[in-house]
């Protein structure tokens, strides 16, 4: 396995590294979506790093596309931000450029490429999250249209989405082949989009529920073939808990280099709080960590680059990366002390952003499971 970067995408990464220390000398991250800074990373290509060219995309690999989003998120400290991008490109975009009709493609796929219109992954409801195959809104062909009924829950971007990649039952008498993918403009008849309670953490990554009430959509919206939803949402989760959990490593490691330097600085008893071996332990289990999730993550890029089975690969780096950004979090806190407690502090936004990586995209569970029944214990 050879995980160094190509000489374009080293040109890449120096181009996206010198774009991401302005942005961060320029900016605070906040608690509202920040459609400027939006607009800025789609401008640099973010939003379609995978996306063939024809479409207005960077055709990168998994591996160039997670080693793209880690560089910009080792210095842009709004997780929360590049969470919501990581979710248009990587659960809405991909589906789309996999299972859209030519018409779709030619005319939805660029514009949400280059980031001109914001998706939301509508899927979650109140009683199929993990669950998934559980959902009870309803596609039911009308025509030349169907027609849906049903409420998702929990739906990132959804407030400021122009269109939504809706998963719906389209047979309610089969689980896998029910359900059906649909891109559905936001401003549709029959839709209504609320705003979630504010969160805790990811806090600038705005969320919502979306209602379908005899909401009408046209055949030609229905993104792949009728029964053919699961399989799309399927390999968008391969791509998201590949490549969305890149921003994970990125963010860790600029607390790493938070924690190193306060250790090297911070003045407590005469001198210096990382010669004291409890900090120094800390920081050097922070850089195994992160040294180790970096090569999970890459293996099973990269085993999906070279189309060899990643599931279990990446369903393991999930896990690791979810759970050591959380115990990183932990470990800033204990540095920092009470500094750590201020609203907004780099360290108090991380371990809050850091907290719901164990739920989304499949929980460190669903995870578990997912490696069990590889090793053929389920």
């Amino acid at each position: 396995m050879d995980f160094a970067p190509k000489p374009e995408q080293q040109e890449r990464n120096a181009h996206l590294e010198r774009f991401a220390q302005e942005i961060a000398r320029s900016t605070t991250a906040g608690d509202n979506f920040d459609h400027v800074l939006w607009r800025q990373l789609c401008e640099i290509g973010l939003a379609g790093l995978p996306i063939p060219q024809d479409y207005g995309g960077t055709g990168l690999s998994a591996l160039e596309t997670i080693q793209s989003f880690e560089t910009v998120a080792r210095h842009i400290g709004d997780l929360g931000l590049l969470f919501s991008l990581s979710a248009h490109l990587f659960a809405c975009v991909i589906p789309v450029w996999y299972g859209g009709s030519d018409d779709i493609k030619q005319r939805w796929l660029g514009l949400l490429a280059q980031g001109d219109l914001i998706a939301a992954n509508a899927v979650s409801e109140e009683n199929a999250g993990s669950d998934v195959f559980s959902m009870i809104t309803s596609a039911k062909p009308c025509g030349d249209h169907y027609v849906l009924n049903g409420a998702k829950r929990f739906i990132t971007n959804a407030p400021i989405a122009d269109v939504l990649i809706t998963y719906a039952r389209t047979d309610s008498s089969s689980s896998f082949f029910g359900l059906s993918c649909f891109l559905i403009p936001s401003d549709t008849p029959g839709i209504i989009i609320t705003p979630e309670q504010p969160k805790a953490g990811l806090t600038s990554s705005p969320w919502g529920s979306v209602y379908f009430d005899d909401c009408r959509v046209d055949q030609s919206l229905r993104v792949g073939a009728e029964g053919s939803g699961a399989t799309l949402f399927h390999k968008s989760m391969i791509w998201e808990r590949c490549c969305l959990f890149s921003i994970y490593i990125g963010a860790m490691e600029r607390i790493y280099q938070l924690c190193l330097e306060h250790a090297r600085t911070r003045m407590q008893f005469g001198r210096k709080i990382g010669e004291n071996q409890a900090i120094s332990d800390r920081i050097v289990n922070m850089s195994v960590r992160i040294e180790t999730a970096r090569l999970l993550l890459y293996k099973s890029a990269w085993q999906y680059d070279q189309g060899q089975p990643c599931e279990q690969t990446t369903a393991l780096s999930k896990i690791w990366i979810s759970e050591s950004a959380v115990k990183i979090g932990e470990d800033a806190v204990q540095i920092f002390g009470g500094e750590a407690m201020i609203r907004g502090h780099p360290v108090n936004r991380f371990i809050n952003d850091a907290l719901p990586s164990r739920i989304f995209s499949g929980s460190s569970e669903i995870q578990r499971e997912i490696v069990a029944r590889a090793m053929k214990l389920r």
